[in-house]
């Protein structure tokens, strides 16, 4: 079983898959950052200033401490239930912009592909030398006058 084992992760596909996770998971957080550092206040400003990650609705009661706070993580941490949009739309923010730029990955691999198999087709396609030689040899018997 210990072999198996050895020859499975030797195959490189778990090596593959171990390298994805960890670069995806630094991705995420450069976008998470992009996101919340960069993006986020941009359209905050456009839209008056405020910050998504404070706009919620409470569903329940308050402690007396924190009435009146529009702390969302305080108030989050203090077990009151919250509805949370603005949290919401900064995750539906980063989700795009992780699809995009997935998309934008695939496309590209796929038009490299799309490339690829065009050039080994055209080299397929293309005639060797040594037959492209024989019949200029042949052209040429052909054309010489008959004694």
């Amino acid at each position: 079983m210990l072999k198996e084992f050895r020859s499975f992760i030797a195959r490189g596909n778990v090596l593959d898959l171990a390298v994805a996770v960890i670069i995806g998971a630094a991705f995420g957080k450069i976008v998470t950052s992009l996101t919340d550092d960069i993006l986020m206040p941009i359209i905050g400003k456009i839209f008056g200033g405020l910050d998504f990650s404070s706009y919620f609705v409470t569903m329940g009661p308050v402690p007396a401490a924190l009435q009146g706070s529009s702390d969302y993580a305080a108030l989050k941490k203090a077990g009151v239930p919250l509805l949370g949009y603005g949290e919401f739309i900064t995750v539906a923010v980063n989700f795009v912009i992780v699809a995009f730029i997935i998309f934008m990955v695939v496309r590209s691999v796929n038009h490299a592909t799309t490339l690829l198999e065009r050039e080994k087709e055209d080299a397929a396609a293309a005639e060797p030398v040594d037959v492209a030689l024989l019949r200029e040899i042949r052209d040429e018997l052909r054309a010489r006058p008959k004694v």
